[in-house]
C-alpha cells in the first residue's frame, strides 16, 4: 500500500468531501472580517474602512492552508447605500485560488437605533491546481489534468440587522454550483463540487463598567453534505483600546485573541489557534494577523465600534 505525502492526504480527504461540499476559507477573527461572509455589512460603520488579514494554518504541516484578504468598504453619501470590495488569496497543497468580489448594500432605519441592510455580491474566482507540486510517495504517478486559470463566477446575498449594542446576519456568499475538479483515478471518479454555504453571525456588546465592554459573538456555517461548523468567541474591550478574548471552533480548535487600538484610525489584532482535532499531532497551531484602518476624522471619532 502506497503512502501519501501529508498534503496529498489532506487533499484526497477534501476531494472525497467535496463530492458533497466545498469548504470556504475560515477565519478566527471573523467578528472583524464580517464582509467576507455577508455583503450586507458593506458601509455599516459609516465611513471608509480598509481591512487586511493574513492566516497561516497548521504551521509545520506541508501544504497547509494559507490565506490573505484585503477589503475596502464605505457608505455612499446619505443614500443608505454601501459599497465594498474583497480580494482574497487562498492556497492549500497544489491548489491556488484568487477571489475578487464587489459587494453592494442598502440599509434602512428601523427605529430604536436599528438598521436593516440587504446585500448583494457579484464576483468570481480564478482556480489553479498544479498536481506536480505533490505526488504519491515512491510513485511517479500524478493526478492528471492540471487546472490553469479556471474562472468560477460568484453571486451571493445577505441580510444584516444591527444596532449600537447587537447585530444579527444571515447570508449565502455564493448561490452558484461550480465544479472545481473531475478526475478518474483507478476507475473511481472524484468530483469536487461547490455547494451553497449558509452563514449566520450574531454578537452582543455588554457594558460591564465604565471602561470595560464584553462582546460574545457566534458564527454558524452550514452546507449540504458536511457537518455544521460553529465558532463561538468572547472578547473584552478595556478603556476603548485593548482587546483580549477566547474562541472555540466545535471539534477543531480553541483560540486566543488579542488586539490594540493603536490610534483612532488603526487597529491591530492577532489570534492563535491550538488544534484539538486529530491534526494536532502534526502541526503547531495556526497564526492570524489582522489590521484595520478607518478613514475617520479626529473630531468626529467618539468610541471604537466593537463590530
Amino acid at each position: 500500500m502506497k503512502l501519501l505525502s501529508p498534503w496529498i492526504l489532506i487533499l484526497c480527504i477534501g476531494v472525497s468531501t467535496l463530492a458533497y461540499a466545498q469548504q470556504d476559507p475560515q477565519f478566527t477573527q471573523y467578528m472583524y472580517n464580517t464582509m467576507i461572509v455577508n455583503p450586507a455589512y458593506a458601509g455599516s460603520r459609516g465611513h471608509g474602512v480598509f481591512t487586511a488579514l493574513a492566516r497561516t494554518q497548521w504551521v509545520g504541516f506541508e501544504g497547509a492552508p494559507e490565506t490573505q484578504t484585503l477589503s475596502y468598504d464605505t457608505p455612499l453619501g446619505v443614500s443608505g447605500l454601501g459599497l465594498g470590495i474583497n480580494v482574497m488569496n487562498d492556497k492549500i497543497g497544489p491548489s491556488h485560488e484568487i477571489y475578487f468580489d464587489a459587494n453592494m448594500s442598502y440599509a434602512i432605519e428601523t427605529g430604536y437605533d436599528g438598521n436593516l441592510a440587504f446585500g448583494l455580491r457579484l464576483g468570481g474566482r480564478v482556480l489553479n491546481i498544479d498536481w506536480s507540486k505533490g505526488r504519491l510517495v515512491d510513485d511517479e504517478t500524478l493526478f492528471d489534468n492540471n487546472i490553469n486559470g479556471r474562472f468560477l463566477p460568484t453571486v451571493g446575498a445577505g441580510i444584516y440587522y444591527y444596532t449600537p449594542e447587537w447585530y444579527l446576519g444571515i447570508s449565502v456568499p455564493n448561490f452558484l454550483r461550480s465544479e472545481h475538479y473531475d478526475q478518474n483515478l483507478e476507475a473511481k471518479t472524484l468530483t469536487a463540487v461547490e455547494r451553497m454555504h449558509f452563514f449566520m453571525i450574531a454578537g452582543y456588546v455588554f457594558q460591564l463598567g465604565e471602561d470595560v465592554k464584553l462582546k460574545p459573538a457566534a458564527l454558524v456555517k452550514a452546507v449540504s453534505g458536511a457537518p455544521v461548523s460553529i465558532d463561538l468567541s468572547a472578547n473584552v474591550l478595556f478603556s476603548d483600546r485593548y482587546r483580549a478574548g477566547l474562541g472555540w471552533r466545535w471539534g477543531d480548535s480553541i483560540s486566543a485573541l488579542l488586539g490594540i487600538q493603536v490610534s483612532n484610525a488603526l487597529m491591530i489584532g492577532y489570534a492563535y489557534d491550538l488544534t484539538t482535532s486529530n491534526y494536532n499531532v502534526i502541526n503547531s497551531g495556526t497564526h492570524e494577523v489582522f489590521v484595520r484602518y478607518e478613514l475617520v476624522q479626529e473630531y468626529k471619532y467618539r468610541s471604537p465600534r466593537f463590530f
